[in-house]
């Protein structure tokens, strides 16, 4: 029964017959006629943009936005719904995704085109499964399965890092001739990558060199994170020297990714002055266009290998275009200067940052500011900081009292650090990456138990308790050691099992920035719509 549902399901999914598509196609006024010019940069129109994106409760169907869009006489071409259902995708909006996939087969906006059908397996795939994906696969009918769904199911899988899948899938792929691509090939190199198959990677790597294989920026990207894996500084050095003596490869901008992971790679290895030289090498290859995107990367990287004046001199550079001035990029260098101890110059942009913006609508950057001078245990300036964006329309986030923590803890002042951790845990929500500190409850709770407020303990577990922080163990465990005066069992042992699991806040969700110190991020730029054909 389960596995009829699925296939149900899947068949759903499926365009309608060609013959009725050309009915409804015909009738459907609101497709625009140049509807499959993907290779022209498609946006959709700013409103439509801020119903769905900004203003929208991304729990609630996208199709309705769209359905009211067309009642209103608004038109919308197939290149803007794929436009659409790509950016909620990279918002992790994958259901929302489907749900927009659906409603183009059918309005008759799709097509049975094999881009339609490798971008929605990636999309079952990831909102509802591999199953589900690999039963939406086997319903595509044979003659309709081109290079590009196999070559996404191969993804599927090796997103799910199946290795015994994914060579099957490959394995067919030659059989049919769908494995001359680069982009399937990359598929599973990477995935030997990430599942530490080294001497896979060499065996395919040798399997495309002879059978004239080109690799492109992600092939080399994967390499060298494979080389670096397995500290092989040659072969990095090797892989460079190839790009510098074949000018096809070197000839196009978008390869600045590559020495920028080789110099991400290097700098793990503590080799800085390479990671240097490929940082320079990284930046001779941006056009001013692709400079702007590579800019959050290039200032962290220079920041992580402690080059302060490469990051002052990319910051210069930046702000002599006074539209750019991003909020994203103001935290990349507040946040570089933080990790090269210079909490000044961090102030100094911080302050910039602020005479530019009247209105806050959170407090992202500020939290930077306030950890630095948290962990310094200057908390005057900290609370001042609270306190202007207060002022300029900011809400204090869980991050923003538990940053504060930092400070107030090592101080011992722990009537401020109960307040700010009640604060945190009220704001608290189920699925939230951020969990309390465990050395920051046992300190709290052991103040408590050693001033017998008692009151004050009970309230603060029973609040972790009905946000599922504490189990149900820890929270009778807590309840009677908090009781029991003569106790001398440290509040960190009887915090026990739930302790360990919890690491405590590291990032906010919004730090994507700093994230992109991870070679994996760089690829990840353009890897979606690589990995599913260019869908």
């Amino acid at each position: 029964m389960v596995l009829l549902t699925r296939l149900r399901s899947a068949l759903r999914l499926l365009p309608r017959s060609s013959a009725t598509y050309a009915t409804s196609a015909a009738s459907t006024s609101n497709l625009s006629p140049a509807k499959r010019n993907q290779s022209a940069n498609v946006y959709v129109p700013q409103d439509l943009y801020r119903r769905i994106f900004i203003v929208t409760d991304p729990t609630l169907p996208v199709v309705t936005i769209l359905e009211q869009w067309v009642q209103d006489g608004r038109t919308l071409s197939y290149n803007e719904l794929v436009f659409v259902i790509k950016q909620l995708r990279s918002r992790k909006r994958y259901k929302n995704a489907l749900e927009v996939s659906f409603w183009m087969s059918e309005k008759g906006y799709s097509e049975s085109g094999s881009a339609d059908f490798s971008l929605r397996l990636d999309l079952i795939a990831k909102a509802n499964g591999i199953e589900e994906a690999e039963s939406y696969f086997d319903s595509i009918p044979k003659y309709l399965r081109a290079a590009e769904c196999y070559s996404s199911l191969l993804n599927c899988y090796a997103q799910v890092r199946d290795v015994d899948k994914a060579e099957r899938i490959m394995l067919q792929m030659k059989h049919l001739g769908f494995a001359r691509s680069t982009l399937a090939r990359n598929s599973l190199l990477n995935l030997y990558y990430q599942t530490q198959n080294y001497d896979k990677v060499e065996n395919l790597l040798l399997e495309m060199k002879e059978e004239g294989i080109k690799f492109d920026r992600f092939t080399f990207s994967t390499l060298i994170n494979t080389y670096a894996a397995k500290s092989d500084i040659e072969g990095i050095d090797k892989l460079l020297a190839q790009l510098e003596d074949d000018p096809s490869y070197s000839q196009h901008a978008d390869w600045w990714s590559v020495y920028a992971v080789a110099a991400n790679c290097y700098g793990k290895l503590g080799l800085h002055d390479k990671a240097f030289n490929a940082l320079k090498k990284s930046e001779e290859r941006l056009s001013s266009t692709i400079w702007k995107e590579a800019f959050p990367y290039l200032v962290t990287q220079y920041a992580t290998i402690g080059k302060k004046e490469e990051v002052m001199r990319l910051w210069k550079i930046y702000k002599m275009d006074g539209k750019l001035l991003k909020r994203d990029y103001y935290s990349t260098v507040i946040s570089s200067f933080l990790k090269l101890d210079d909490i000044e110059l961090a102030k100094s942009i911080f302050e910039e940052w602020e005479s530019r913006n009247r209105y806050f609508r959170n407090f992202f950057i500020p939290n930077m500011m306030i950890a630095a001078y948290s962990r310094k245990g200057n908390m005057e300036e900290a609370e001042a900081i609270v306190n202007r964006t207060i002022m300029k329309g900011g809400k204090p986030n869980l991050w923003t009292w538990s940053r504060l923590l930092l400070g107030y803890i090592p101080q011992r002042n722990f009537p401020m650090s109960v307040r700010c951790m009640k604060e945190a845990v009220s704001i608290y929500e189920v699925g939230c990456k951020w969990k309390p500190l465990p050395e920051s409850l046992a300190a709290i709770f052991q103040y408590l138990k050693f001033n017998g407020d008692m009151e004050e303990a009970e309230d603060l577990i029973r609040l972790l308790s009905s946000k599922n922080i504490i189990s149900l163990d820890v929270h009778n465990n807590l309840t009677s050691w908090i009781k029991d005066v003569e106790s001398n069992v440290p509040a960190i042992d009887v915090l026990g099992g739930d302790s360990h699991k919890q690491t405590g806040e590291i990032l906010e969700p919004e730090d994507d920035w700093n994230n992109l110190t991870s070679a994996f991020a760089i690829n990840k730029m353009s890897r979606d719509d690589c990995q599913v054909g260019k869908s």
